[in-house]
């Protein structure tokens, strides 16, 4: 699967939005199911999982039909779920599932499962839970056993848009209270940002656990599979202004795995006030988030901006028990976008908290050039120290949190901004080439501060020089501005990692700001 391809297909397929809602006259279908109840709990599920990874690998059957193959990006958004056939439609359990139709590039048929009392039966494919009109699709010439290529969620709150969507690979999302999608998650990364070709596991079944009636939230199962592991995972999903999802993962090698990639986030970064490497659109920014921002086990909060990169760029970061790590979407002011068709800053944070300690490994990031939004280029994830070897049981259990407020925050000064320009002192000739950086910190303890006290800069760089530094009060923002300048080394390329933090009196009044600066050719 390409990413280009996935987020064409997925940014409107996932939000889905206008679907028209049940009216009172309107009456829930009953969803028809197939095959015997059989017992299912985590436990089974699990088994089910170790029991493939023993065995030959066996990708999963893919649609054949011609018509559905040949959908477009428009086509397939007409392809729509009707309503009342949703599970649970009507039935007023607080969350109901709809359904996404295969084809396009979604040609794996994923089996779908109703669990009630600890026994589940398979939910049929029925033709006539989607409207065909406009697709060149004849419903009623498609085999019964056809399946489905993912679901959404609908909370009680509003019949007409999802708040979540699972639909292709193990790619899924999720909104808070704004109601806005924007990056993805997925249930595992395998060999991302390497040499050589990425492998994308896929969520195959999922089974929905029904919820009683007026319920907050709802269990999901599912199984992955690829060529390399298989899993079984377990959603707990609460929705909200920060939604929730308590995830629980066990991952069953089939074969060594060199890169693994837990809990990963995948997002855009086109450019912003940091980098204006493809600054070529009317919007003077445009990405779903802006920096990654890592808790790491020793308490240190960690803040990189993110960028689009001329060449692929890897970074690890180590750490051991991580206490986080997310995607942040920090900038909320339109007037930095100017975007009032898909709302960038709308777009929800993902922070990733694990549930218990994970040991030793490193939040790893790999930035992918893009020249355009329809790219997700971003990537992050946690990738353990220990090797991965066929025949091991590894289980990880985190959660992930949508939305705007995050449930973990520091009481330190963040970053608020990050700007970057060619530096020198203005007026005075340049004589050789220095590129400047200006960061800007707000909140913490600056409003605590004495007149007396005056943050100092703590800066360290992995090549070149340093100079013009500086911190000053930015009463805009109630805050302080560093600047500096650095002078890479003449005739050198090669990347340097900067570090800076502001203090005062010997302690860290801010997160720790982080940048890897790629200087250019012709300078």
């Amino acid at each position: 699967m390409d990413r280009r391809d996935f987020l064409k297909a997925s940014a409107t397929a996932l939000a889905a939005i206008g679907l028209p809602a049940i009216s009172p006259l309107t009456h829930a279908a009953e969803l028809v199911k197939v095959g015997a109840a059989q017992a299912f709990d985590y436990a089974w599920l699990k088994g089910k999982a170790r029991t493939l990874a023993a065995a030959p690998y066996e990708a999963p059957a893919q649609i054949t039909q011609p018509e559905l193959k040949a959908l477009t990006f428009d086509t397939f958004q007409a392809l729509r779920f009707k309503p009342e056939h949703g599970l649970w439609a009507g039935e007023n359990r607080g969350l109901e599932v709809r359904f996404f139709h295969p084809g396009y590039i979604f040609p794996t048929p994923v089996h779908m499962y109703e669990v009630v009392d600890g026994e589940a039966r398979q939910l049929a494919y029925d033709p006539d839970m989607f409207e065909y009109k406009g697709t060149g699709v004849n419903g009623r010439k498609l085999p019964k056993d056809l399946g489905f290529a993912g679901f959404k969620l609908i909370n009680h709150t509003d019949p007409t848009r999802d708040i979540a969507a699972f639909l292709g690979a193990s790619y899924f999302r999720a909104v808070g209270g704004e109601m806005q999608f924007g990056l993805s998650a997925r249930g595992l990364a395998i060999d991302t940002g390497m040499p050589k070709p990425e492998e994308f596991p896929v969520f195959t079944a999922f089974w929905f656990e029904r919820p009683p009636t007026n319920s907050e939230h709802m269990t999901v199962y599912a199984l992955l599979e690829s060529p390399s592991v298989a899993g079984a995972y377990r959603f707990i999903i609460e929705p909200g202004s920060t939604m929730v999802m308590d995830v629980d993962a066990a991952i069953y090698p089939r074969t060594g795995v060199e890169r693994l990639g837990v809990a990963p986030l995948t997002s855009m970064y086109q450019t912003g006030e940091n980098d204006k490497r493809m600054a070529n659109d009317w919007r003077p920014e445009i990405h779903d988030s802006d920096g990654l921002a890592m808790w790491t086990g020793s308490g240190e909060w960690i803040w990189r901006p993110l960028t689009n990169p001329e060449n692929l760029r890897f970074n690890a970061y180590g750490d051991e028990n991580p206490r986080g790590f997310g995607l942040m979407q920090r900038d909320r002011n339109f007037d930095h976008y100017q975007d009032d068709g898909v709302f960038y800053e709308r777009r929800p944070s993902l922070w990733v908290e694990p549930k218990a300690a994970w040991g030793k490994g490193s939040v790893q990031l790999v930035e992918i050039p893009t020249v355009d939004e329809t790219f997700d280029n971003i990537v992050a994830f946690w990738h353990p120290e220990q090797p991965v070897e066929a025949g091991q049981e590894l289980l990880f259990g985190y959660k992930l949190y949508w939305g705007t407020q995050m449930p973990a925050d520091t009481r330190k000064a963040k970053v608020v901004a990050t700007r970057t320009g060619i530096g020198g002192v203005v007026g005075q000739p340049r004589t050789y080439f220095s590129w400047r950086f200006a960061i800007d910190f707000a909140g913490g303890q600056f409003p605590m501060l004495g007149g007396d006290i005056k943050p100092e800069l703590e800066l360290s760089t992995s090549a070149g020089k340093v100079e013009l530094t500086s911190v000053r009060p930015l009463h805009a923002i109630n805050g302080y501005r560093a600047m500096f300048d650095l002078v890479p080394p003449e005739g050198d390329n090669t990347p340097i990692n900067l570090r800076l933090f502001l203090k005062a009196d010997g302690h860290a009044l801010s997160e720790t700001w982080i940048y890897q600066y790629s200087p250019p050719n012709n300078r």
